[in-house]
């Protein structure tokens, strides 16, 4: 059942009859308090809250149903036709919420979300009851060995029974996780092509404005370059993200070329390469079992910041380096026939300090002000996320004006076992 809160009937009665016409049960309260009453004596698989309500406001419902035990767990959907600014945002997220969505609201996305979160709340709870069936199986486990030596054959046959029955079950659980998982990546790419067309919009309008009215208003004309500036790093950003979700998905591993993989991304970097007079230097990389495309997204964001972050008035000298190593670790000794290959990449840029090492493999975390160094703060997060996948590791060697050093460590042969 879902739950709408609004002090206004109006609004509920929209949502309601958009939610009943796909067969979703609802409940309505128009105040915070009539809805804590209610989420005490019913069960709510989403809670759909307004944040302007009059006595007590969405945020503090949602902190006190973090309170019971019995609801901490229900999504809780805020939305908002005052609250857009981004401290109310994040305030709705901090308060417990799952989702923020601002006034006038599109049926058919916030069905969507409703729909997803839903299904996701009460996969949550059979996976909760799993866990505390597994918890009684193990209970009988220990019940039957204690008379393990008057009921021996007895009890072998109905423990391997249970554990066909149970790994069948599994089965079962983990294709409901996978057919989860492909509706969550087709929900990241509709909500990415929905907020990625009103950006191309605003820059081609924004573009044609420029060129066609603004060439005598100069201040006109600098502001409607911050506006298109912003709505490309919007863009970019959205991107990343739609990336970052998609590194969830299984990938094919396959014998993998770095150097060309390598050499076609200076290719593509050519001209930033030119314009700040860089000069590369590409060891040999033997060939290693991976994911090319991802691997791609690694190596073009790290020698990309390499290149971002230089120290000004100084050309950019950027070094490649390979070698096999015996072990999975940044600091393991070389040996020609090791399982494993260290790859560095070194800089002479700003540099950065090593105390902040852990912040910079964080998504959204930035170590430099957005106005000196553009960027979103995710290229680390998705190479770091590759890495790992990969069954690698990454990590940083810095210091503040003198260069960084990227070290990978990654298997030559992915595991099969």
């Amino acid at each position: 059942m879902i739950l709408i809160v609004d002090d206004k009937p109006e609004n509920i009665l929209s949502i309601r009859k958009t939610l009943e016409l796909y067969n979703f049960e609802v409940d309505t309260a128009l105040s915070g308090e009539e809805a804590l009453k209610k989420i005490l004596k019913h069960s709510y698989t989403v809670i759909i809250l307004d944040v302007q309500m009059p006595s007590m406001d969405g945020f503090e419902v949602a902190e006190a149903i973090s309170g019971y035990s019995k609801a901490k767990d229900i999504p809780i959907i805020f939305l908002s036709a005052v609250n857009k600014d981004k401290r109310f945002i994040v305030k709705g997220y901090d308060s417990g919420g799952i989702d923020y969505i601002t006034k006038p609201v599109d049926p058919d996305i916030l069905l969507m979300k409703v729909k997803t979160f839903s299904r996701l709340y009460q996969q949550s709870l059979e996976l909760k009851q799993m866990h505390q069936s597994l918890k009684e199986e193990t209970e009988v486990r220990k019940l039957a060995q204690e008379a393990l030596i008057a009921h021996q054959q007895q009890v072998n046959e109905m423990l391997e029974q249970k554990v066909r029955e149970r790994t069948e079950e599994l089965r079962r659980i983990n294709k409901s996780l996978e057919a989860s998982n492909h509706d969550l990546q087709q929900f990241a790419s509709v909500a990415s092509h929905d907020l990625k067309e009103p950006l191309r919009k605003i820059q081609l309008f924004g573009a044609i404005l420029k060129d066609r009215f603004l060439h005598e208003d100069p201040n006109a004309m600098s502001y409607m370059e911050r506006i298109v500036g912003s709505s490309e790093r919007m863009a970019k950003l959205i991107n990343d993200l739609l990336n970052y979700s998609r590194l969830s998905v299984e990938s094919i591993y396959e014998p993998t070329d770095f150097n060309v993989l390598i050499n076609e991304i200076l290719s593509d970097l050519e001209l930033m390469i030119s314009e700040k007079d860089a000069r590369i230097t590409v060891e040999k990389i033997p060939q290693i079992e991976a994911a090319a495309g991802q691997m791609r997204q690694v190596f073009q964001n790290i020698i990309s910041n390499a290149l971002k972050f230089s120290k000004p008035g100084v050309a950019p000298e950027i070094r490649i380096q390979a070698e096999r190593v015996t072990d999975l670790n940044p600091t393991s000794a070389t040996y020609e026939n090791g399982r494993y290959c260290r790859i560095v990449i070194s800089d002479n840029g700003i540099g950065f300090n090593e105390k902040y090492l852990s912040k910079i493999f964080t998504i959204f975390q930035r170590l430099h002000n957005a106005d000196m160094y553009e960027g979103t703060g995710i290229g680390l997060a998705i190479a770091k996320k590759v890495i790992d996948k990969h069954g690698g590791i990454i990590t940083a060697k810095s210091q503040e004006g003198v260069g960084t050093s990227f070290i990978i460590v990654l298997p030559i042969h992915r595991s099969h076992s």
